[in-house]
């Protein structure tokens, strides 16, 4: 079994895309989506409406995954029509580029890294340095973790974090920040004016809401998972992190074809410059990749995803809240 730069090395065959599938794939999805919001404005029925709404933010979500992969310079790389549609779909999902793509490649590179992993995912903080902490840092850092936070993450992840966050943290490196907030709330303020609250929620507020909460759970999920690991600095090793700290989350056709495929984690932490369409066909082929933690989008795996809290070094696991009041429990007691 391959492990390392050998491992890397043989996903290297399908780290290149075929030009015309990422420009179908690409357009395909993109007319889709117009299609969907337009069906928000034109039917009178409010039920296909709704399904207009549905549609979008579905559509929005696997749009979202592909220009991820244009962000990684897999697919229709240095194409100026590809770069525009996705710099103004970017602005419009509330993504600018400047915290985006530093974040996320900031991500890629520090997987599962405990002392800088926090940057471009959710914060991870060790056992003990979670019983350290004061009330405020536990509760601000259980806050951030919380499903409440990621169902609201179209304002909590998006508007506030990736727009007002960045900008009061740095104004001129993320002046593009503070336009895409301006933009986005004036397309808003528009649709609301011009065509009423109905289709303002229907066309704009309902889909953004949902594509954000899909994608918010989905980041958390394929890097907060039973069997997950966390490293220190010095014990941390790329493609050990793609494989044992990325999951691969089983989804079924429908699911596959909303989310571009993004559900093969593993493999694409591995090699980002893998397209889309071709991570399952990498899976398939590579024997040591198909032995990585698996989570699905059933219930109960959405649940033993979001109950784990804290890394447990000496466990090597994550664990829950019921797991942290024991400890609390048992240390109060040998205080005694």
């Amino acid at each position: 079994m391959r492990t390392g730069k050998e491992l890397i090395l043989a996903t290297k065959e399908y780290a290149h895309e075929t030009r015309w599938k990422s420009w179908y794939y690409t357009l395909s999805t993109f007319f889709l989506l117009i299609a969907a919001i337009a069906g928000t404005f034109y039917f009178h029925s409010i039920w296909i409406r709704l399904a207009c709404s549905l549609a979008t933010a579905l559509l929005l979500s696997r749009f979202f995954i592909i220009f991820h992969d244009f962000q990684h310079h897999t697919i229709l790389y240095r194409s100026k029509i590809a770069n525009a549609i996705f710099t103004v779909f970017g602005i419009y999902m509330v993504t600018p580029p400047s915290i985006w793509k530093r974040s996320h490649d900031h991500h890629h590179n520090n997987n599962s890294k405990l002392w800088s992993a926090s940057i471009g995912s959710y914060p991870v903080m060790t056992l003990s340095k979670y019983m350290e902490a004061g009330p405020a840092e536990r509760a601000g850092y259980m806050a951030t973790r919380h499903p409440i936070t990621m169902m609201l993450s179209y304002f909590t992840m998006f508007l506030y974090g990736m727009c007002i966050q960045s900008f009061l943290s740095s104004p001129r490196r993320h002046l593009d920040s503070l336009l895409t907030l301006l933009l986005h709330v004036g397309i808003a303020v528009f649709l609301f004016v011009e065509f009423g609250w109905l289709t303002w929620f229907l066309s704009f507020f309902l889909p953004f809401f949902i594509s954000h909460m899909l994608g918010a759970y989905l980041f958390y999920a394929q890097h907060n998972f039973p069997g997950v690991s966390f490293r220190t600095n010095k014990e941390w090793n790329y493609a050990t992190a793609a494989l044992e700290s990325s999951s691969y989350m089983k989804m079924n056709f429908f699911w596959q074809w909303v989310t571009a495929n993004i559900g093969f984690h593993h493999v694409h932490h591995l090699n980002s410059r893998i397209p889309f369409y071709r991570l399952p066909e990498a899976m398939h082929a590579l024997p040591e990749l198909q032995t990585s933690q698996i989570t699905t989008l059933n219930i109960p795996d959405i649940i033993a995803c979001l109950r784990l809290k804290v890394w447990d070094p000496e466990a090597n696991k994550m664990i829950g809240r019921a797991e942290l009041r024991e400890y609390r429990r048992l240390e109060q007691m040998s205080r005694v």
